[in-house]
């Protein structure tokens, strides 16, 4: 009896160590030592109910579209694991999410930041090109399609109504949304992405013990001269969740492994904003830069806001090749 309680322990404990594993895994944040517990008294940020009830939402509409692939969707609920990260990983034709509780209860997250943590993990999966390896879209990309595609269906969906938020509004967000987008519940979904991001664009700033906040109004102005495959600074994750919920591609365009200009948000595809923040993002092809010769989108009305966003995207001071 003894033995054999033994070699469950050990086979438990395998398990686990597989589970967990960082082999071959993108995570949501860098490594950190952070750890939040369960029964912690930092634990502030969603409980287990909340915590599974995200999961539910995207399972439900996520695990269709991979099995369309080909693939299976397999989502780990380490609600007992204090790490604060989530990580993502491939396993022959099964694509893995690793959600831990201790990022969940940590006092940034809401259930609306915490289904931002689960779309980011699905976008090294399902983001397309950039890519940092074989499979895995970069971190940067995974971020742009947490909100340009995979927010717009979660926030879509009737259950995320009972979702946790960020109370307060922000004028840049919800001027932004309200110019790229003619209809209501659009605009609605637009400023809750991007306010998902502003909650989780906190816990960076937190773990980073950085001083200067956030904002969507002050965009980063770095612009890189090759691809970042890293973590972007916390200004530059901001702003990707920002642009990536004012792109008005339609949800259902096909990204590509390849070219990281189709189904996305660029000028020469006559988009006006949305586009994939040069503080991290690297065009592949200079065309990218340059509006169509025939302009098929109309640009809003000028104004402080709209500056704001162009602002932080110097297209035009971008040295081409």
């Amino acid at each position: 009896m003894k033995r054999n309680l033994l070699l469950s322990a050990f086979s438990a404990l395998l398990l686990g160590a597989s589970v967990v594993s960082a082999s071959d895994c993108t995570g949501f944040l860098p490594p950190n030592d952070l750890k939040i517990p369960v029964g912690s008294i930092h634990a502030r940020g969603i409980i287990e109910t909340q915590f599974n009830e995200v999961i539910d939402t995207v399972e439900r509409i996520y695990k269709p579209q991979v099995a369309s692939l080909g693939k299976v969707l397999k989502v780990n609920r380490l609600w007992t694991n204090e790490t604060v990260n989530a990580s993502a990983s491939q396993s022959g034709n099964t694509y893995i999410l690793n959600m831990y509780g201790g990022l969940a209860r940590h006092e940034t997250i809401t259930m609306d930041g915490f289904a931002l943590v689960l779309c980011h993990e699905l976008g090294h999966h399902l983001g397309g090109a950039p890519k940092v390896s074989s499979w895995a879209s970069n971190e940067g990309q995974s971020d742009y399609y947490a909100n340009f595609k995979c927010l717009k269906q979660v926030f879509a969906d009737q259950s995320s109504m009972a979702f946790t938020r960020k109370s307060e509004g922000d004028a840049v967000a919800e001027k932004g949304c309200e110019m790229m987008y003619a209809d209501a519940q659009d605009r609605a979904i637009c400023v809750r992405a991007a306010m998902a991001g502003k909650s989780v664009a906190y816990l960076f700033k937190t773990l980073r013990n950085e001083a200067v906040v956030p904002r969507f109004d002050t965009p980063s102005p770095v612009v890189v001269t090759s691809m970042m495959t890293t973590h972007p600074p916390t200004q530059c994750r901001m702003d990707t969740y920002l642009q990536g919920s004012l792109c008005t591609q339609p949800v259902s365009a096909p990204l590509s492994q390849t070219n990281p200009a189709v189904g996305t948000c660029t000028r020469s595809a006559g988009f006006v904003t949305g586009f994939r923040p040069l503080c991290w993002y690297k065009p592949a092809n200079a065309a990218e830069l340059l509006p169509p010769v025939t302009n098929t989108v109309a640009a809003p009305e000028a104004g402080p806001v709209f500056s704001i966003l162009q602002g932080a995207y110097p297209w035009d001071s971008v040295r081409l090749p």
